[in-house]
């Protein structure tokens, strides 16, 4: 009988967050979209299939990002967690998630003055400041009122309510890849004149430090002491040669909004190719790791996740020696048993690729294969052959029915 290669040890040791959760092993599931929702963002049965498929993939898996209002929706078929109608289906994808003693996370997103959708239904977005931008189409950005500032603060700490009710182990607030809080980090998109301006770090924490407090608030007053609360950060901003902000300036973020709330793990997340290898571009670590910068200035504080074209056990091994967990996505698509075969002992069982015969016992969302295939090309995870069969999959028309749960 096979047995977990020594080699690969350090992936399976446990892992204790923050708040004193432990985790047996050190891989995590990192959002990725579906697109399983139904129109009006309700979870669907064939979105609980798809986590019931997963749910020993990882001991720690996150959702993808549901959004908080309808001007804040980032993907056409993405879940909502806006008003309380969507907690009972919400229940039934965090009851999947941890059928097998996963923790359950959803991720808590507002997309900002990036929410395409919101830019289809309504002609406009919001952002921290006024644009005028011509992608995808010529469109304005709405600026922030502060009243809406503060509005939608109250809509991050209501659905972490509605998680709690919901079920689900923790929440995850992004902070990364141009969602709204990192928009009023960067100066690239905050133009703001106020308190909430670019004008020093503190005016641009200020947004997201006040939504950590929100949520805060909420877990103590309304959350076992065991729930759990995440980050997702892009350490470093780069536009070609410019720089939005440093990854010095960015951790400055983090400490900020740990004088207010417990991050109990902070996953590290941006674009492209193996960006768990992503060198600093700006300030005094030019050329070092992001992940090493990031997890020495977090000294053990919380985990530090490491993500991004990670989809072999040895880039696992790899990322794991500046991160204290690995995150994987695209993987788990078609290789839900990933983990699972390299414990034991199986590590050439492993296969990334897909054919149309394994197509039904992976439980995909037909509509999931256009959005995957774009994800999938930025980032490389996944074989061509694999990404090809996706990509001739998105074209057909969707065939399930959508349940929805309400």
């Amino acid at each position: 009988m096979s047995e977990l290669n020594p080699k690969y040890k350090p992936l399976f040791e446990p892992i204790t967050l923050a708040n004193g959760v432990q985790l047996p092993n050190r891989y995590s599931l990192n959002p990725i979209t579906t697109n399983a929702s139904s129109n009006e963002g309700y979870v669907t049965e064939e979105e609980t299939r798809y986590a019931e498929r997963r749910a020993n993939s990882a001991p720690f898996q996150v959702t993808t990002a549901a959004y908080i209002e309808d001007y804040g929706q980032l993907f056409e078929f993405g879940p909502s967690i806006r008003d309380d109608s969507y907690i009972y289906g919400l229940s039934q994808l965090a009851k999947a998630m941890k059928k097998d003693g996963a923790k359950a996370i959803i991720q808590l997103t507002h997309a900002g003055r990036f929410a395409k959708i919101a830019l289809k239904d309504y002609g406009a977005v919001y952002g921290p400041s006024a644009m005028h931008l011509n992608t995808p189409i010529e469109h304005d950005v709405i600026a922030m009122s502060k009243r809406k500032i503060k509005h939608v603060i109250e809509q991050y700490a209501q659905a972490t309510r509605r998680a709690i009710q919901a079920g689900f182990d923790g929440v995850e607030i992004s902070n990364a890849q141009r969602l709204l809080p990192q928009q009023f980090f960067s100066p690239f998109s905050n133009q703001r004149d106020d308190e909430y301006g670019p004008q020093s770090v503190e005016n641009r924490s200020r947004f997201g430090v006040e939504v950590m407090a929100a949520v805060q608030k909420t877990i103590d007053e309304y959350a076992n002491d065991d729930f759990i609360l995440g980050f997702r950060g892009t350490p470093e901003e780069t536009r070609g040669n410019n720089i939005g902000y440093t990854v010095d300036e960015f951790n400055e973020y983090f400490d900020r909004m740990m004088e207010v709330c417990t991050i109990d793990y902070y996953a590290i997340a941006s674009w492209g190719h193996d960006i768990y290898l992503e060198t600093v571009r700006g300030d005094k670590h030019h050329g070092e790791l992001v992940n090493k910068v990031v997890t020495d200035h977090v000294n053990g504080r919380c985990p530090v996740i490491a993500t991004g074209g990670i989809n072999s056990p040895e880039k696992a091994l790899e990322a794991l020696e500046n991160a204290d967990m690995v995150g994987m996505s695209s993987v788990f698509v078609t290789e839900p048993d990933f983990v699972t075969k390299l414990a034991a002992g199986e590590e050439n069982q492993i296969n990334l690729d897909v054919t149309l015969e394994e197509l039904p016992q992976l439980n995909i969302p037909q509509r999931a294969f256009k959005d995957l295939v774009e994800f999938m090309d930025l980032g490389g995870s996944l074989p061509k052959e694999a990404r090809d069969e996706f990509r001739r999959l998105a074209d057909q028309d969707p065939t399930s029915y959508f349940k929805e749960f309400k």
